[in-house]
């Protein structure tokens, strides 16, 4: 989607969720369990209504750990489902009050899910990830647990915009690099499971 120019009639933040949230597939529909060897897990993709009502996504920088493929990466709230899970929702909503301190039902609420994504290497462990979008109506506090380094807001209309994603080199786990298909915010490059995610989230707003 190209860039609102000057010119052109203001769109406002819940005229765009509105648009977008029929789009989504229901969060409850989300219940097709994996194959028997991946493990189930589930991420927030968490919006809130910024100044001159701006939507903007929060993002978080993963905690350096050895051994984790995903270790400084750029993501969103989110982790593997537990035994005491209802649902996979349930896995999003609790992994974001861990990671963030953010109770998501309790400052805004679930607008659908995204389609669930798949690591595409081999070297990666097997998880099918459920992305569930919702939005924050009132201004919170993070609170990082020590699995989190950071956490950003970065403006919907920044990763809309054309030239929000290009090629990027990146350094895998392995120390191997690889050219990738990524947003880069600042000093933030966004690429992998997450940028497929919001290449799903953006495909539905356009």
């Amino acid at each position: 989607m190209k860039s609102r120019t000057s010119g052109a009639a203001p769109v406002h933040a819940l005229e765009v969720l509105a648009r977008l949230e029929p789009a989504l597939s229901p969060a409850e529909a989300v219940v097709a369990p994996p194959a028997a060897n991946v493990r189930d897990a589930a991420v927030a993709v968490i919006f809130r209504i910024a100044e001159r009502d701006a939507l903007e996504l929060l993002m978080i920088e993963r905690a350096a750990y050895a051994g984790d493929p995903w270790s400084g990466h750029v993501a969103f709230p989110g982790g593997r489902r537990e035994p005491h899970d209802a649902t996979l929702l349930d896995t999003a909503l609790r992994e974001t009050r861990e990671e963030i301190g953010v109770d998501v039902l309790a400052t805004g609420r679930v607008l659908g899910a995204l389609d669930r994504v798949n690591p595409s290497s081999p070297a990666l462990p097997p998880i099918s990830i459920a992305p569930f979008v919702a939005l924050l109506s009132a201004d919170v506090a993070l609170a990082l647990s020590d699995e989190v380094a950071g956490a950003f807001w970065i403006p919907l209309e920044l990763l809309q915009r054309t030239d929000a994603a290009r090629d990027v080199e990146v350094v895998l786990s392995n120390g191997s690099r690889r050219v990738v298909r990524a947003f880069v915010h600042d000093r933030y490059t966004i690429w992998g499971l997450t940028e497929r995610i919001l290449r799903d989230l953006l495909t539905r707003l356009s």
